[in-house]
């Protein structure tokens, strides 16, 4: 695969005066956009409410979530070392991780938009190409998918689960959906091992099959992540909510909240799981192990990424040139 063009490295002041001023501009909006972030969510979070119902948790059912929370997260900050494979680019794993960490955090709290501005920011300040951006993305989104089809069609077929009542889709009918999920997700996988085909163009964009191997670890990574985050939820139920009926609600109510297109569910996840376990366990206590859920699952991590994140942009100008400077004496070599 060919990398010569993955990485930029034209020095940046020979450009026009007019786009200096235009990258100014930006950076501040988007600063400003997301300290107007930070408020609104601070004003719009019941406070009282967060910490009266964490008091109602020990420190280490409060440690164990928190820990589910940052195990998922670490997995998913390699899904990009997967893109560094599919795109051939050389950005170093340490500069990777920690991207897509703030990525992912952004991502759960400002939906589609968050993690994909992000993404480009940042990978754009450490000198990739946009065309090599959308690929890593487009391979992160699959990742976490496909992960998603092959984890919830096995919980959906197993039955673990009945949807809503509200909803159009009986028993036999979400089982039959599961079984269609696996096979879908395992035709993936055949498709990259024996299409002969292995690229499209799609409005300009080259859309390329990875390796079966490569399809294989999407599949185990992404399953890896929802199976971390729906730990992240059990850890705060009552006893009689097992772990595999508390997974199956969130893969159901997961898929709601991206339909409804609502950052991190909000309203959505609370309606779903209240519907489907009001018969089992009183309606506070699961409220309050949602608010346990978004404390670990959301907030924690979102809170480190804002620090990691002002350490990118502190640092992003340095790590370019040093990126610019490897590449060019291997590049002599060859």
């Amino acid at each position: 695969m060919n990398d010569a063009s993955d990485v930029q490295t034209t020095p940046t002041q020979n450009s026009p005066r007019w786009w200096a001023i235009t990258k100014k501009v930006l950076t501040w909006a988007f600063f400003i956009a997301i300290t107007i972030f930070f408020i609104v969510l601070a004003r719009n979070i019941d406070w009282a409410q967060v910490w009266q119902s964490l008091q109602g948790y020990s420190l280490g059912t409060i440690a164990l979530s928190i820990g589910a929370a940052m195990t998922g997260y670490a997995i998913y900050s390699t899904f990009d070392l997967l893109g560094r494979t599919y795109t051939g680019h050389h950005l170093p794993t340490r500069q990777i991780l920690p991207l897509t960490f703030v990525c992912y955090a952004f991502n759960q709290n400002l939906a589609w938009v968050g993690g994909i501005a992000m993404r480009y920011r940042l990978y754009s300040r450490l000198g990739l190409t946009g065309l090599v951006i959308t690929r890593i993305l487009t391979l992160s989104i699959v990742t976490n998918w496909i992960g998603y089809l092959m984890l919830a069609g096995i919980v959906f077929a197993l039955g673990v689960v009945q949807p809503p009542p509200e909803w159009d889709l009986d028993f036999s009918a979400l089982r039959f959906l599961g079984v269609g999920m696996v096979v879908a997700s395992i035709a993936y996988v055949i498709a990259c091992a024996v299409c002969k085909r292995r690229s499209w163009t799609l409005r300009g964009h080259e859309i390329e099959l990875p390796t079966a191997k490569m399809a294989m670890l999407q599949i185990a990574m992404g399953g890896a992540c929802w199976m971390l985050m729906g730990a992240t939820v059990w850890v705060f139920m009552p006893d009689p909510v097992g772990y595999l009926t508390t997974l199956g609600i969130l893969l159901i109510s997961s898929i709601a909240a991206v339909l409804a297109h609502i950052p991190g569910g909000i309203g959505v996840l609370e309606t779903v799981f209240v519907t489907l376990l009001q018969h089992q366990v009183p309606k506070a206590d699961i409220l309050a192990a949602l608010i346990g859920y978004r404390v670990a699952y959301f907030l924690v991590p979102l809170l480190l990424a804002s620090i990691v994140y002002l350490g990118f942009e502190t640092r992003a100008k340095r790590m370019r040139h040093k990126n610019h400077s490897a590449r060019v004496p291997s590049e002599h070599a060859r």
